[in-house]
């Protein structure tokens, strides 16, 4: 049986993703093994896929009053700089543990996870690789990077910002290279990073969403997929809490508030400005209170409080959802066919919410560090009350509930192994 070795990193909607494309995989025949943060090990080990844990805790680091200060700044620069700060205290327990665990695999798929130093393991090991991202990390002309700020960027610049996007990352990420090409006895690897070998060595590559919404770009190799997204549904013995079945049978539908793994060093705030946000706009309301971004006490009975439900039983029974732009929850409201209020805190939060916006699936997105109850209960009044703008959300759920995401990434993933997909000599020995 073909061993496939998922390394995937970040939050849990970052890495919710490659679980749902493991388990495809792992049906289709697959062994599949998801390496990952220990925070994710049950939502893994509940598909059947095999995990190991090879960083520390992000929700508890998530938590921490130093992320919660730099994530509510929304500057990408201080974000990455804690990234690296990171990337440092973890290198060695990292390097220690991945290569015995990469061992015997046929093929590593990894993502933005797999920046930093699997590359080099791969290549020392003899492993092919396949790349998957969830957002567009190829250089094209048709549109800038998702990382980078708005601006009047033209083609050439265009795929400029994709090389310049790449270079944050990989010189936030490269002590781990460094210190995995130690501990493998290699020397120190390329200053630009991996991404120009891996090109020519034409390593395939695909990303974890739907064409409805951004649509392939022209300009990128032919063998360069764009597959839908990757969802993964609610087990089937799943039950949703009887006190949120009365809740959403008492009235209209509700609108959802919640900020996943974004914390907030000041959660009781956000959960007022929520909160004063519905009253505002004369609607029901359910709060999420994720990673620690909203909490409060005291709730009307026109509020109900959740901390954790699979968003795709719960987004179609919602009127419209404000989230903070993840790729992840991005998708799971769109899909649902409803209004969207994205409330970017960083990363390529803001490029979704830009999409959405552009889309006309919902209004203009409200930055975190700028929101307040009369911002968001204007644009929760515009996503309840716009038909054209709720027609639009709903034909877009329809077209993308028609997608199989993970049936084109298996049929991509089968054919790069059928066709023999190659691993290449070590670089930089």
């Amino acid at each position: 049986m073909t061993r496939i070795t998922i390394v995937a990193s970040g939050t849990r909607g970052d890495v919710q993703p490659y679980v749902a494309l493991g388990k495809g995989l792992q049906d289709a025949g697959f062994d599949v093994h998801l390496l990952s943060s220990s925070s994710f090990s049950a939502l893994a080990e509940g598909t059947g896929i095999t995990f190991h844990s090879i960083g520390p805790n992000v929700e508890e680091m998530v938590q921490s009053d130093e992320w919660r200060k730099v994530l509510e700044s929304g500057n990408f620069l201080k974000i990455l700089a804690r990234m690296q700060t990171e990337s440092k205290r973890n290198a060695e327990e990292m390097a220690r543990l991945t290569p015995p665990l990469l061992e015997g695999a046929d093929l590593i798929l990894t993502g933005m996870g797999g920046i930093g130093g699997i590359s080099a393991v791969a290549d020392t090991m003899q492993i092919p690789m396949l790349l998957a991202y969830l957002f567009p990390f190829t250089p094209t002309r048709e549109f800038p990077s998702p990382l980078v700020p708005t601006l009047p960027f033209g083609a050439a610049l265009n795929r400029l910002s994709f090389h310049v996007t790449r270079q944050m990352f990989w010189q936030t990420s490269k002590v781990v290279d460094t210190t995995m090409r130690q501990r493998l006895g290699l020397k120190k690897g390329s200053f630009w990073g991996p991404f120009r070998q891996m090109a020519q060595r034409n390593v395939p590559v695909m990303h974890g969403y739907s064409q409805q919404v951004l649509p392939r770009p022209s300009d990128w190799p032919h063998d360069y997929s764009v597959t839908g997204y990757w969802f993964l549904d609610a087990p089937q013995d799943w039950h949703a809490p009887a006190d949120l079945l009365a809740f959403l049978e008492a009235g209209p539908l509700p609108v959802y508030i919640g900020f996943g793994s974004m914390g907030s060093r000041k959660p009781e705030e956000a959960g007022r400005i929520a909160l004063e946000a519905l009253a505002l706009s004369g609607q029901r309301g359910l709060l999420a209170t994720g990673w620690g971004g909203l909490k409060l006490s005291d709730l009307p009975p026109t509020v109900h409080m959740i901390s954790s439900i699979p968003h795709q039983w719960l987004f179609e029974r919602m009127g419209a959802v404000v989230h903070h732009g993840g790729a992840g929850t991005t998708a799971a409201g769109l899909r649902a066919g409803v209004p969207s209020i994205i409330v970017p805190f960083m990363g390529d939060q803001p490029f979704w919410g830009r999409r959405v916006m552009d889309m006309g699936v919902g209004p203009a997105p409200i930055l975190r560090r700028q929101l307040s109850a009369q911002r968001l209960a204007q644009a929760i009044t515009t996503a309840m009350t716009d038909q054209a703008m709720r027609a639009r959300a709903a034909d877009l759920g329809g077209r993308i509930r028609a997608e199989d995401g993970i049936a084109n990434a298996v049929e991509f993933v089968t054919r790069a192994v059928e066709s023999g997909v190659r691993a290449t000599p070590a670089l930089a020995h």
